[in-house]
């Protein structure tokens, strides 16, 4: 009995290994259909002409937006570890005080590299007067990486969103953010990769998850055929033991 556990249970655990990985592989091209219809949403939002909106407004995640108001300059804070083209730098966040008076939404302005001196962030310049800007609402904080987790060195930053500013400053501001598109003479960079839904991703993921399956199919079909080898040897060799036998004499 436990000769046939030790050939058997390799077998079970290869074919358990495998449906696993076959399951996990179906929920992954399942999770890359949901972004296709995503990723087909985000590319119909970005072909809208941009629309004015106000400060109690509620626009989709990616929605092209255009905003009239006057910058808070005194409220700029700077995204550090971003880099652009192998520079290290940061982006600039700036509270816009809405014309019409409905409140204040947190403008994601562009990118700054950042100077030899750490110490000492990058001069940006916040325009007088009104101004008109257009960009795309996201609700999400920008991705990256961070050193030093959520600190804030000043106006210096690890992670930025529209909760954790309204908090730390005591400025309330939209619960979305702004990344601005339209052109400005203020130095910035703003070159915003096109709005990804990760469906790339998830089916990289189910790829790798379809090769452990094929894996551990093709280790169970060896662990069978060693079996089934050991099985025959022995056989064979109980048939050499029976014939080496003496018979009786007539």
């Amino acid at each position: 009995m436990s000769r046939l556990l030790v050939r058997v249970l390799p077998v079970l655990a290869c074919l358990a290994l495998a449906l696993l990985t076959l399951q996990l592989g179906n929920w992954q091209l399942r999770r890359a259909d949901e972004k296709s219809a995503l990723q087909a949403r985000l590319d119909a939002l970005a072909q809208q002409a941009p629309r004015t909106v106000d400060g109690r407004a509620r626009p989709d995640d990616g929605q092209p937006v255009v905003l009239v108001g006057r910058w808070r300059g005194a409220g700029t804070v700077f995204l550090d570890n971003r880099t652009h083209g192998g520079r290290a730098g940061y982006q600039v966040f700036t509270p816009l005080e809405l014309a019409d008076g409905s409140g204040q939404v947190l403008v994601n302005r562009g990118w700054i590299a950042a100077g030899l001196d750490r110490a000492r962030l990058p001069d940006v310049t916040a325009l007088a007067g009104t101004q008109t800007l257009e960009g795309r609402a996201h609700y999400a904080p920008p991705a990256g990486f961070a050193l030093g987790g959520e600190a804030a060195d000043g106006p210096r930053w690890q992670r930025v969103d529209a909760e954790r500013y309204a908090a730390r400053t005591g400025t309330p501001v939209a619960g979305w953010l702004l990344w601005q598109t339209s052109a400005a003479d203020d130095g910035l960079l703003r070159e915003w990769p096109r709005p990804d839904a990760g469906v790339d991703r998830h089916r990289g993921y189910a790829l790798q998850w379809y090769g452990l399956a094929a894996l551990a199919t093709t280790l169970g079909g060896i662990c069978c055929w060693r079996a089934g080898r050991r099985t025959e040897r022995r056989a064979g060799h109980g048939n050499e033991k029976a014939g080496n036998g003496k018979c009786d004499p007539v």
